[in-house]
């Protein structure tokens, strides 16, 4: 692997934390599709109410690995244009 160059190395790297980020993404709307805006509970539907926070516990815990991979990605792609603007002006 030795013979990879930097744009190479760092472009399998954005695909794989992309590619977790959308896994990721993918994930959370598969969450959300069973959230409700509202609830109107009597006191026999708390069962529903419990389901409710679990299920926005769930998207508090998944959030930040979202902005984490999400910002990664865009981190990757600014430093993968400048090297590859740097390698362009290096070759005029």
């Amino acid at each position: 692997m030795s013979g990879l160059s930097p744009i190479i190395m760092l472009l399998i790297l954005w695909g794989a934390i992309t590619l977790v980020l959308v896994v990721l993404l993918i994930y959370r709307s598969t969450l959300t599709m069973h959230e409700d805006d509202q609830l109107f509970l009597s006191e026999g539907e708390n069962a529903m109410a419990q389901e409710q926070a679990e299920l926005q516990q769930k998207m508090n815990k998944l959030q930040p690995f979202v902005r984490a991979c999400g910002a990664l990605s865009v981190l990757l792609l600014v430093v993968m244009a400048g090297l590859g603007a740097y390698d362009m002006y290096k070759n005029f």
